[in-house]
């Protein structure tokens, strides 16, 4: 499965800004090993049902350090039997815009 989340606490600094926050999310991430990237808006974790959730539940926990209120967001692509899509789903709509 590939998961997209956005995990953001209440508040933020003094401009609104909670990129400390959501860097600590990254970090268990990336520190899963799982397959992953990050951009502007989500990121996205590739693996197993339960391995995910239990990584997307450490960046939730990591990214609400010290605040009363978190927000996620969650989309799934729940694929059985594929691996390696992270990669290959944009690799497949490269190649369709190299087409035409």
């Amino acid at each position: 499965m590939i998961v997209a989340f956005s995990v953001s606490p209440a508040g933020g600094d003094d401009d609104g800004g909670v990129s400390e926050a959501v860097a600590r999310a990254v970090r268990v991430v990336r520190e899963s090993g799982l397959p992953n990237e990050t951009n502007a808006m989500f990121t996205n974790i590739e693996g197993e049902w339960d391995e995910v959730m239990a990584v997307v539940k450490r960046a939730v926990e990591a990214a609400g350090e010290g605040s009363p209120r978190v927000s996620l967001v969650l989309k799934a692509d729940i694929r059985p039997g594929h691996e390696g899509q992270l990669a290959a789903k944009v690799q497949r709509v490269e190649e369709q815009l190299g087409d035409s």
